[in-house]
């Protein structure tokens, strides 16, 4: 009998040499992970949801999968209409194959590997039925619920996003049980996230005013004028600081950093409560505004600012009107942002209102100005005070990350960087961390093979512990302390160099 072939996703998956299968496996792969940004829905994480098929989980929501679907010929029926979710799987099966040298082919396969241990197939359209049938079993058991797929993945923080008029209940009630001890081992962090983008999109009044009907319910205020509104949103700022947020995340085509003047965003205001429409220059005033005085609230409670920069929303508007936003139709933008940014952090650090911030870049031509941006405004403060942010959205694939992990190396310090993060709607993208620790091992381990940096495992083995864990742990306030990070690191780096 010959040798059984080895499977796609084997244990040196991604890792070239022998250093950088020793930086992985002896110091990446344990790491606890803290995903500081993503879009799950609290409610499912509270009332620990199970799924009844690979689909549920798999495949609603998601607009990565749905893009390729769409360019593999696949109606809209299978990726967000009325195919069964059998149906969907198979047509999804059926488009994997086709998805070579896409990032979409790596993360299928990393995702039934683990948590599902589905590693001796390839998913195409003949294997669908087996893996369907297997996942599916698995799903049915207890492990797999939400919760269980959280702790067997190793997350100690999860940060959702949520809006600023959300009533945060499903957050509170997951808190109220672990502190009671009602949870059942279930010790993730659930923590929200301040995403104030509605507070500024001020393109239709009409929408605008429902949203500030629904802010002041939320805030018990009445909302007049401007000042009442900044007040509005401060009482739900200091409501989402008790519920334990401690970031904020702002979705943005661009940074605002306009001139304007009190004077002027009262009147603007006015208008848009008045149901009336403003110019473009306007509107980039009263953005600016928002930008600075959400920055300020977050400065003044010790938060972490986020900036998601660079994507072009909505491009099929003919499909935008049938199936609404986040089904696939935004793409890389390429709006000036150098001196914008500029601006807008120095008025910031100006007055020393500049909280700890992260950047985000969707088009790669950004990432050397984001990396010597950061630079401009790092105080000695904090560690990493400015952090370039990781490959995002389009970006967080191996090609990007090693774009992005190189960037900060050349001009920044990447042994202060935070890590990776998954930015996703599903409860199986935590294999994105494990793609990014081989990636960054890899990376490291052939520059050590080279004789580019120093044959010293506890050395550069400590450095991938800090990016992989303990540089979150330590920059976010989550209380997860440093003494702890520091005693973790040193069993690890021992236990790894014997």
């Amino acid at each position: 009998m010959g040798k059984k072939p080895t499977p796609f996703i084997h244990k040196h998956f991604l890792l070239s040499s022998k250093r950088a299968r020793q930086l992985y496996h002896e110091f990446a792969k344990d790491q606890p992970i803290i995903d500081y940004h993503n879009h799950l829905p609290p409610d499912e994480i509270a009332n620990d949801r199970r799924f009844d098929n690979l689909a549920q989980i798999w495949l609603h929501g998601d607009h990565y999968k749905w893009r390729a679907m769409r360019a593999n010929g696949v109606a809209e029926r299978f990726c967000t209409g009325d195919a069964s979710d059998r149906e969907k799987f198979q047509a999804w099966a059926e488009t994997v194959p086709k998805c070579l040298r896409n990032p979409l082919y790596h993360w299928t396969h990393l995702e039934l590997k683990r948590p599902f241990g589905c590693d001796g197939r390839l998913l195409d359209g003949d294997s669908a039925q087996s893996i369907w049938e297997e996942c599916n079993e698995r799903l049915a058991e207890p492990a797999f619920s939400v919760r269980g797929i959280l702790t067997q993945m190793n997350v100690r923080v999860v940060c959702t996003t949520d809006d600023p008029v959300d009533s945060l209940e499903h957050h509170l009630a997951i808190a109220k049980e672990q502190s009671t001890g009602a949870a059942e081992g279930f010790t993730v962090q659930v923590r929200p996230t301040w995403r104030p983008d509605k507070g500024m999109a001020v393109e239709d009044p009409r929408t605008f005013n429902a949203w500030l009907e629904q802010l002041a319910a939320a805030s018990n205020s009445e909302i007049r004028d401007f000042d009442s509104y900044l007040a509005a949103l401060g009482k739900r700022h200091e409501f989402f600081h008790r519920a334990g947020c401690r970031l904020s995340d702002h979705g943005v085509e661009t940074i605002y950093a306009e001139d304007y003047t009190d004077r002027q965003i009262a009147a603007i205001f006015a208008k848009l409560r008045a149901g009336k429409a403003i110019n473009q220059h306007e509107r980039d005033q009263f953005r600016s505004c928002m930008l600075i005085e959400g920055a300020r609230m977050d400065h003044a409670r010790g938060w972490v600012q986020q900036f998601h920069i660079g994507a072009l929303r909505n491009n099929n508007q003919r499909l935008f009107a049938a199936l609404g936003p986040d089904k696939g139709f935004d793409s890389i933008g390429d709006a000036n942002l150098a001196r914008p940014l500029s601006r807008f952090l120095d008025r910031l650090d100006a007055t020393d209102q500049l909280a700890k911030t992260v950047l985000y870049n969707l088009n790669p031509r950004d990432n050397e100005m984001l990396a010597t941006m950061t630079g401009n405004f790092q105080d000695g403060s904090v560690p990493g005070k400015i952090q370039f942010g990781s490959g995002w959205w389009f970006l967080d694939q191996k090609e990007g990350m090693e774009k992005q992990l190189n960037a900060l190396s050349n001009l920044g310090l990447l042994s202060r960087f935070v890590g990776m993060l998954t930015d996703s709607r599903s409860f199986l993208s935590f294999t994105r961390h494990e793609y990014f620790r081989r990636v960054l091992c890899n990376l490291l381990g052939q520059e050590m093979t080279d004789g580019l940096l120093p044959d010293d495992l506890a050395l550069i083995g400590s450095l991938v512990q800090d990016v992989c864990y303990h540089n979150a742990a330590n920059y976010f306030d989550f209380g997860l302390g440093e003494k702890k990070a520091k005693k973790e690191r040193k069993s690890r780096v021992a236990k790894a160099v014997e």
